[in-house]
């Protein structure tokens, strides 16, 4: 399997003006998805996850990519600096942040229908938004995908999720 060794790369730490407070909606991160996506596919990439983690002081913006060939610490670089100059002429985040860029490693995080796709009949770790019949987590052999959702079996019965119900989702080991 590619991808299985993680690579990161950090980039500098950005400032804002003392005083500027950080106000993080619900709609940052996909907002952030929407600006830096584009980017990351032109350049060759995909965007496996996003993750902004808002703090008092310093917020930190981490990026998980991938291509088909594997991701080299210097595509983290590489990204990274596209990346920051993208955020530097937009500047979607209100706060002092720094950018993480790496690929995503054995624990890859499953975010879309095409990564779900990418893995059908690998080991995959299910978190639902909801609770249902009481269970809220499945750890099973990922069978098919489709535009609905996607079914898993799971101590050898097969169980049907919606994409609306996942909350998160990742390969297990």
């Amino acid at each position: 399997m590619v991808g299985l060794e993680a690579h990161f790369c950090l980039a500098g730490r950005r400032a804002r003006p003392r005083g500027v407070e950080a106000i993080v909606t619900g709609t940052l991160r996909e907002r952030l998805i929407a600006l830096i996506e584009p980017l990351i596919q032109r350049l060759g990439y995909e965007l496996v996850e996003l993750e902004y983690s808002a703090g008092r002081a310093h917020a930190v913006l981490r990026l998980f990519i991938d291509r088909e060939a594997g991701v080299t610490l210097d595509d983290c670089a590489h990204v990274s600096r596209e990346v920051s100059t993208l955020l530097d002429v937009e500047d979607p985040i209100p706060s002092a942040y720094t950018l993480e860029v790496s690929s995503p490693g054995f624990d890859r995080v499953l975010r879309t229908q095409a990564h779900f796709g990418r893995f059908v009949g690998s080991r995959v770790f299910v978190e639902l938004k909801e609770p249902r019949a009481g269970r809220r987590r499945y750890t099973g052999k990922l069978l098919t995908v489709d535009e609905a959702g996607i079914a898993l079996e799971v101590d050898r019965e097969h169980v049907t999720v919606s994409f609306a119900e996942i909350g998160k989702a990742r390969l297990a080991s």
